[in-house]
């Protein structure tokens, strides 16, 4: 069973000619926003975040760019997109990880992505619940989190019906 993530909602941008413009656009200005060079490798493998409806695996990456890009690029512009806050890393069950786009409001070293992860069960797919905030979790003194994943298994709402 192949595992797939999805994030929730997701606009669709492979509709028009205008939006294949409009993507481009975006593209460019998120790389800029963020001070990184505009390279082709970031600039396609931030266009297969944009146009898919779910999270990707670099496995996923690689499979789609073919032999575009080796490995090891795929891997520094995950990581360089993490670092910098476009994307963040929602752990499997398996010790994989997927990666999804971050809201607007993510930067830099802050991710603001507190939401909940759903894996489906059945079907393997992973969902970002974004209306779905982890909850605070209260420390004891002299600990401090920088980042808390919370992901719920079950059966989702496809394969439920």
């Amino acid at each position: 069973m192949k595992k797939t993530a999805v994030v929730l909602p997701m606009v669709s941008l492979r509709t028009t000619p205008n939006s294949v413009m409009e993507t481009q656009e975006r593209i460019v200005d998120i790389l800029k926003k963020n001070s990184l060079s505009v390279t082709d490798s970031r600039k396609k493998i931030l266009r297969y975040f944009l146009e898919s409806d779910g999270a990707l695996a670099h496995a996923d990456i690689e499979h789609q760019s073919g032999t575009e890009f080796d490995r090891v690029t795929i891997y520094r512009t995950l990581q360089t997109f993490v670092d910098k806050g476009i994307i963040h890393t929602i752990p499997t069950a398996d010790n994989a990880v997927r990666y999804a786009l971050c809201k607007d409001d993510c930067y830099a070293g802050h991710h603001h992505d507190d939401h909940v992860h759903f894996m489906c069960d059945q079907c393997g797919t992973t969902y970002c619940l974004d209306h779905i905030t982890v909850p605070g979790i209260s420390l004891p003194a002299g600990f401090k989190a920088q980042q808390t994943d919370l992901v719920v298994s079950g059966i989702c709402s496809k394969c439920n019906n």
